[in-house]
């Protein structure tokens, strides 16, 4: 009966609720609160991803620039690949494999 009265004269301080009530708010309602911070968390999580993917292709990009600008004949091979240039006595043949499409 004394440990009850001892825990009863705990809860009811007003230290104690203070304290309690502190931690709750700081823990779900304020705009710091773990909940926000772990949102914030997964976005940032994403954008550090999706940044290591651009600058992935900002090298890639970089490097085939560099290739480009540096020999003809890569940039002629990029001109007939990419933009479906030809030189005037060539005739262009454009073949579309449409059996990828079909499911079986």
């Amino acid at each position: 009966m004394v440990v009850l009265k001892f825990i009863w004269r705990i809860l009811i301080n007003k230290f104690f609720l203070t304290t309690v009530a502190f931690i709750v708010w700081m823990l779900f309602f304020d705009s710091n609160s773990l909940l926000i911070r772990n949102h914030l968390q997964e976005k940032l999580d994403v954008l550090n991803v999706e940044k290591q993917f651009y600058l992935q292709e900002i090298r890639k990009d970089s490097t085939l620039t560099n290739q480009i600008m540096t020999d003809s004949a890569q940039l002629e091979k990029f001109a007939r690949e990419r933009y479906l240039m030809k030189k005037e006595t060539e005739d262009l043949f454009l073949v579309i494999d449409t059996t990828a499409d079909r499911h079986p």
